[in-house]
């Protein structure tokens, strides 16, 4: 008799442990939303830095200032990455690669978990912006927005400069990136964001091809230009230093689409300069603006 109600009282216990993560596994949620941001940091070493403010003071307030957006890309975070996760509290951050000269300067940061980080090295580079002297490139990995519910995020930063081999190097950038994407996000939902170093304006950059071949949707042309293109050849949509607003264009950019069963729709598109000020000063913290978009996202 006492076999038996060991036996019984074991049945009923493994009942329960099998029981228990049926019942406190939650659902899959049926919609959403996330905040995204892209910001070049301006992290190359202070005596060759364009940006007007000290680079440990104003990386260390960078990090303090990005914690509100789920999803953050970063470029040039270079020789002061320390001083940027010193201050920020995002749970999920991708490792550096190190400082100049053997680091690409990008890296993510997530409030979620992500997974399968890959960073590639573009195969084109023209050394007359010194892109040559760092392994500039992109970075992949899959975000997780909800429990159960991911996207494909890019990170990149292109190849500078406006003479006819920088925009060709900057072509072969973005011909090396969509067949990435071809090949590793094939119908997922797919997140770009970095410094293309591209305007829509210029003869010599394809960034209008690179979106229409992925299917992707720059958030600036749909929510601020009502999805018109600025003309190839036009004048540059160029940005005051105070005050930019959101009309004129930025190297900068945020495109996306959807995909494997998540429609992602750009709610607000943003120039963030004002909240990106030194306090007393005024002077930016990057010699780049940060662009934030707002997401929703349903299950279909």
């Amino acid at each position: 008799m006492p076999q038996i109600k060991r036996l019984l009282a074991l049945t009923a216990a493994t009942s329960l442990a099998a029981a228990l993560p049926l019942l406190g596994a939650p659902a899959q949620a049926a919609e959403g939303s996330f905040s995204a941001l892209t910001y070049n940091i301006a992290g190359l070493p202070e005596a060759i830095s364009s940006a007007p403010t000290p680079r440990k003071s104003a990386t260390n307030e960078i990090g303090r200032r990005i914690d509100g957006f789920d999803i953050v890309n970063v470029q040039e975070d270079f020789n002061y990455h320390a001083y940027l996760y010193e201050t920020d509290v995002h749970a999920h951050r991708t490792p550096t690669s190190g400082g100049v000269p053997f680091g690409s300067g990008l890296n993510s940061l997530h409030h979620q978990p992500y997974e399968a980080l890959d960073r590639v090295t573009w195969d084109d580079c023209w050394i007359n912006q010194a892109d040559c002297l760092t392994p500039k490139g992109f970075t992949f990995h899959r975000a997780q927005i909800a429990p159960g519910t991911w996207i494909d995020v890019y990170n990149l930063h292109a190849d500078a400069g406006d003479d006819s081999l920088d925009e060709a190097a900057r072509r072969g950038n973005l011909e090396q990136l969509t067949a990435y994407i071809s090949e590793h996000s094939a119908g997922n939902a797919v997140l770009v964001m970095g410094d293309t170093n591209t305007r829509y304006t210029r003869e010599g950059d394809r960034i209008s091809d690179f979106a229409a071949t992925n299917g992707l949707t720059d958030a600036w042309v749909e929510l601020v230009r009502s999805g018109d293109e600025p003309d190839r050849g036009s004048p540059a949509l160029g940005c005051p230093e105070v005050n930019p607003g959101v009309e004129c264009e930025v190297v900068d950019k945020v495109l996306y689409r959807d995909g494997g069963g998540v429609d992602l729709s750009a709610t607000s598109y943003r120039n963030l300069d004002a909240d990106f000020r030194e306090n007393g000063t005024g002077l930016m913290l990057s010699d780049h603006f940060p662009i934030a978009v707002d997401f929703t996202w349903t299950i279909n």
